[in-house]
């Protein structure tokens, strides 16, 4: 599969190893441009790519997110029509200044800026340390550390449940985007804290 990554950071980053690893084709972008990421994407290797982000949206069949929340006005947007787009993305109003999440959460929010594209919210409650040593794909699902999707389409989760159970990990969905980010979002009893799908299902009710 063709990945467009947008951020570079710990997110970013960890998931661009990940997945070329897995044998995916990766182009990854940040907002310092393509030749600052000549190191990353060389230690990475041939399944990796430097681009510009409306590049890495135009070579992705899925593009993530990854960048701080409050600079999300500067996606190029019209470049990820027709795609699945994870948001990774988390929103600190300390960091991203204040917005209106009581009416919609910040993927919702998002969700209005791509209106045909296909959003799924995942990776963004676990700790990037965690994604870069705990994965084990050949452990059980039961046996693995659970990463979080929420969306409305149900084929969209399925395709980027696969993306999370080929790194090593267990896809828990906590349901529809409205609901689901909810659940995700910082604070909540799921959020940075690593667990197996049965701790993930008790908490889930009260999330």
């Amino acid at each position: 599969m063709r990945i467009g990554i947008i951020g570079s950071g710990h997110i970013g980053g960890t998931l661009a190893r990940s997945w070329a690893r897995a044998g995916h084709e990766v182009a990854l972008a940040n907002s310092r441009g393509p030749e600052s990421l000549a190191g990353l994407v060389g230690e990475i290797g041939p399944n990796a790519h430097a681009a510009t982000p409306a590049e890495a949206a135009d070579f992705g069949e899925v593009v993530l997110l990854a960048i701080p929340f409050g600079g999300y006005e500067a996606l190029p947007f019209d470049h990820m029509a027709g795609k699945i787009v994870i948001d990774a993305m988390n929103y600190y109003p300390e960091r991203d200044g204040q917005i209106d999440t009581q009416t919609f959460t910040s993927s919702e929010q998002l969700a209005l800026r791509l209106p045909a594209a296909r959003l799924v919210k995942a990776f963004n409650t676990i700790y990037y340390e965690t994604l870069a040593s705990k994965g084990r794909p050949d452990a059980p699902l039961d046996d693995r550390l659970v990463i979080f999707v929420a969306g409305d389409a149900p084929d969209d989760k399925a395709l980027v449940a696969g993306l999370i159970q080929e790194i090593g990990f267990a896809p828990v969905d906590t349901g529809s985007l409205h609901e689901g980010s909810r659940k995700q979002r910082p604070g909540s009893p799921i959020y940075n804290r690593p667990m197996h799908s049965e701790q993930a299902k008790e908490l889930l009710p009260g999330a």
